[in-house]
């Protein structure tokens, strides 16, 4: 109707949400043509293309001519010009850390019994780009045209790349390999897929994140590759895959693109101007392992939901089936969901008979899966090797419905350590307490008129740090009204409270359920959403906490029984899981505890996974029983 003439409202204003998936093919930008002339080339594809037999049978292909696609078909890269650093180059687009040499007089042979198309140029990479795309485009290798290109005195360009450890031939522990090294200085945390979350560093025996200022595709394909990935596709700032925890090692990392770690690097120390809203992560490439072909999901209503199919060697056949729900749990929904890139896991379901998939699927190929929740496909995850499954399939088969973002709770460690105490109450004031479990064993034989019980009280402080609100499983219809306490748990369990002793033997529990899921309290400029009072909506929005303080019911531990010593305490958020999380790994926070007669001391509290092995281990110091130790004098 022309500019400003309209009967709308805001309300209706447009949007558009774009695909992840980018359009194939790139073109050489004029700015990295070495003296030539301003033409338009258009690259609309690349690839490795397995030429031997034996790299043709396997996956990942490591191995072959370097092709790319132009006009629709397939050419060859002439290797008169080809140098270790565009091989460096491509094997990092495709997912491998790095290249290595490989039997030049066997392609020498090869090359010669048949026909190639080449393309009309020559690739001259400095070898830290992070694609083909950003190397510059050499000289023509000929004059000619169409087929009649040729490569004088050479052949096609071939390379051989060296796999991360996680995707070696023979590997079946998967994804897990990856985190495994020997002495890991850097992990990625919070990530949805393989080969990408948050950027974490190990200094001084403690994690901490990188301040994202400066960060860049070489500093973060340098992560990716130590990693055992290839280059970074993305570099990626202002903590989109999460926020982290604890201390920020690093800020204003400057990488060259050859160094071995992260931590080779350039970087000044001086993080005092950075928060954790600044947190850097990464996304890698990674190798094409088929394993999204290995599983689809089946009947849903949208693409990231449905009953799980596999597909599995039925006597020397493959066969698609479903898998038992028997324990289907949502680790295991998040393996799926991650081999199927569909993001994180949101449920698992152990009844699908409202997602009719084909009947001839119904049969059970798969039961007893127990996952870590770390592997790259549902096939490393331990199972039954022969199929067990009394329930069988068909309504009774997996399912699950993934999402693309996923909350994270992280408690505050320092929290718990500063508002701990001991209380000796009165047994007459505890009767609710006991009706819900929160006292120990002991108590239904302490006299009500003149009993009391010693609890171990302290306060709890629940962010939501991921990237979705934190929301129970269950709408308020399903929620449980408790009388005696007269309020409604949203989750049965919320948090678990243990007590341990020198041995790791529990010695003391406690249990929460979420009577009261809300925003108690949020980061500046985040508005608190969700809030108990008036049977209101449950949850714990972006940014926000959930507070529950020491003074209420069930806050606490009944140490009654426990005598005066040294223990651990551990608090477990979200236990059961649930409600699905991007990470769980910092779910569990840990204090040493002191008890006398008198009071209690916290101390060396801290989130389980915020430190390195070795100092973990040292904090646990189970070294068997303590007593079967001879006494020193």
């Amino acid at each position: 109707n022309g500019w400003g003439v309209s009967d709308c409202k805001h309300t209706e204003d447009v949007g558009v949400v774009c695909s992840e998936r980018r359009i194939p093919g790139f073109k050489f930008d004029d700015s990295v043509l070495n003296h030539i002339e301003n033409i338009n080339i258009q690259v609309e594809d690349t690839r490795i293309q397995a030429v031997l037999g034996a790299s043709r049978k396997r996956l990942p292909i490591t191995e072959g001519y370097v092709e790319v696609k132009e006009g629709g078909v397939w050419k060859q890269i002439c290797d008169r010009n080809w140098t270790t650093k565009n091989s460096r180059v491509i094997c990092g687009m495709f997912g491998f850390p790095g290249e290595k040499k490989y039997n030049v007089n066997i392609y020498k042979m090869t090359a010669s019994r048949k026909k190639h198309r080449y393309w009309a140029y020559s690739i001259d990479c400095k070898g830290t780009e992070s694609h083909l795309s950003a190397c510059k485009l050499g000289n023509r290798i000929s004059t000619a045209t169409g087929e009649n290109i040729t490569c004088v005195n050479g052949m096609p360009a071939v390379v051989s790349c060296i796999p991360g450890p996680a995707f070696a031939s023979g590997s079946r522990n998967g994804f897990r390999k990856a985190f495994r090294q020997a002495h890991p200085l850097v992990r990625l945390k919070g990530g949805a897929k393989t080969g990408e979350g948050r950027v974490e560093v190990l200094m001084n025996g403690e994690w901490g994140t990188i301040c994202h200022d400066q960060w860049s595709l070489t500093a973060a394909s340098v992560v990716c590759r130590e990693l055992g990935f290839g280059t970074a596709q993305e570099a990626i700032s202002g903590a989109r895959l999460g926020q982290g925890m604890g201390a920020i090692h690093l800020n204003e990392v400057g990488c060259l693109g050859y160094e071995k770690s992260i931590t080779d690097c350039k970087f000044t120390t001086d993080t005092h101007r950075c928060s954790h809203e600044e947190d850097a992560s990464v996304r890698c490439n990674v190798p094409a392992m088929g394993f999204e072909n290995q599983i689809r999901l089946s009947g849903g209503r949208i693409p990231s939901e449905g009953r799980v199919e596999v597909l599995r060697n039925h006597n020397g056949t493959l066969k698609w089936g479903t898998v038992c729900s028997d324990n289907w749990g949502i680790l295991q929904a998040m393996v799926v969901c991650r081999q199927l890139n569909l993001g994180y896991a949101e449920h698992a379901f152990q009844e699908t008979w409202y997602w009719q998939g084909d009947g001839s699927t119904d049969q059970v190929v798969m039961s007893g899966v127990k996952c870590s929740g770390t592997e790259m496909a549902l096939s490393h995850c331990r199972h039954h090797s022969h199929v067990h499954c009394p329930r069988g399939g068909g309504r009774y088969a997996a399912g699950v419905s993934c999402t693309d973002a996923a909350a994270d709770l992280l408690l505050n460690a320092k929290e718990v350590e500063y508002t701990s105490y001991l209380e000796d109450r009165p047994m007459q004031s505890l009767q609710c307490a006991l009706e819900e479990n929160c006292l120990a064993s002991s108590a239904v034989n302490t006299s009500i008129e003149r009993g009391q019980r010693r609890l171990l009280r302290f306060s709890s402080k629940i962010h939501n740090v991921g990237q979705a609100d934190f929301r129970p499983r269950h709408g308020r219809h399903a929620w449980i009204w408790h009388e005696c306490h007269r309020h409604y748990h949203s989750m049965e369990v919320f948090t678990h409270y243990d007590l341990l002793d020198l041995n790791g033997t529990k010695v003391a529990e406690g249990n929460k359920a979420s009577f009261c899921l809300e925003d108690s309290e949020c980061a500046p400029g985040i508005q608190r959403q969700y809030g108990c009072a008036n049977f209101g909506e449950q949850g714990i929005t972006i940014g926000c906490y959930d507070v529950y303080r020491h003074d209420i019911d069930c806050q606490w531990i009944d140490v009654t029984d426990v005598p005066p010593g040294l223990y651990i305490f551990v608090i477990h958020v979200n236990p059961q899981h649930d409600v699905a999380e991007c990470d769980y790994s910092n779910n569990i926070m840990k204090c040493q505890c002191r008890i006398s007669d008198q009071r209690a001391w916290m101390f060396n509290c801290h989130i389980a996974d915020s430190f390195s092995e070795a100092i973990e281990d040292k904090f646990d110091n189970f070294k068997g029983l303590m007593t079967n130790q001879v006494p020193t004098r």
